[in-house]
């Protein structure tokens, strides 16, 4: 049991890859706490997860919307009181925003999806990590998305958001190392949730044409099972992965189950890490 005597605290977990997560940390020991803004579809997730748990682990559910910094502070508060302790964040929560040309799109939607994204990670790193600096450890565990690391036009806040969140991984990890705490981002894969059903029913006019029909694919070729990305999870909350740190690992790409051999070698590198493209990194002698 690979999560025994851990307490988790889960955002976005009241359906898709949240919620696979959070079968996945009870099924490995872990008491957790799920959260998301939807009390009626939490509380069904609240019970599934349960029933999978098997009466071993703890599971409860607390509504919250996680970009309202007084909603945060009333969930780990809670969180800390009634799961009796808390060593794991996973920040997963998170919106595809409008869609369209940025010259188009609403702006309060486009602000609302970098408030939920950007700061709904942000705030409840910022309101755990004392607990966690006090009690000298701790693994926050946060999600990427496919605009992080490349463009995705017509979906400028998603892409914006996801790439903040990114540098803001890497930034937190090295302003709270010494302290025992491991900060990483998780690239999930292309995954079949209720996002990829957004951009369906959005279509190729608002999405454009080659992402649309990338959708189409993926919606028919299933997409990456949600469990690869939730035991990578399960890996980053344990503490097979101490000392791993400031890392945007992919759940698809990445030889992530070997990395404890290499801990060494990813302390003081930039492997795994966003930086900036120079010419002689692609053959050029110029620049």
């Amino acid at each position: 049991m690979k999560l025994a005597r851990r307490h988790a605290l889960i955002t976005g977990a009241s359906q898709g890859f949240g919620l696979a997560v959070a079968h996945a940390f009870v099924e490995e020991g872990a008491d957790v706490m799920v959260c998301a803004r939807e009390a009626d579809q939490l509380h069904r997730a609240q019970k599934e997860v349960a029933e999978r748990a098997g009466g071993k682990s703890c599971v409860l559910a607390l509504p919250a919307d996680v970009s309202e910094p007084d909603e945060v502070q009333r969930l780990i508060k809670m969180t800390l009181a009634d799961l009796g302790g808390l060593e794991i964040l996973v920040c997963n929560a998170g919106v595809y925003g409008p869609k369209g040309p940025l010259h188009e799109v609403n702006w309060s939607e486009w602000t609302k999806a970098i408030a939920i994204n950007l700061m709904g990670t942000v705030l409840p790193c910022r309101e755990v990590l004392p607990h966690f600096r006090d009690q000298g450890y701790g693994k926050i565990v946060l999600l990427s998305g496919g605009g992080a690391t490349k463009p995705l036009p017509y979906l400028s806040a998603y892409a914006a958001s996801k790439a903040a969140v990114v540098r803001f991984g890497e930034t937190l990890a090295e302003e709270v190392r010494g302290f025992g705490i491991d900060v990483n981002t998780v690239a999930p894969g292309a995954l079949n949730t209720r996002l990829l059903d957004e951009v369906l029913e959005a279509g190729p006019t608002k999405v454009g044409r080659a992402f649309y029909e990338q959708a189409l694919k993926q919606k028919a070729q299933g997409g990456t099972p949600m469990e690869r990305g939730a035991s990578l999870c399960v890996f980053l909350a344990s503490a097979a992965s101490d000392g791993i740190t400031g890392k945007l690992i992919s759940a698809v790409w990445d030889p992530w189950e070997d990395l404890l051999t290499h801990r060494s070698e990813l302390k003081d590198s930039d492997i795994y890490t966003l930086r900036r493209i120079v010419p002689k990194d692609r053959g050029k002698d110029w620049g």
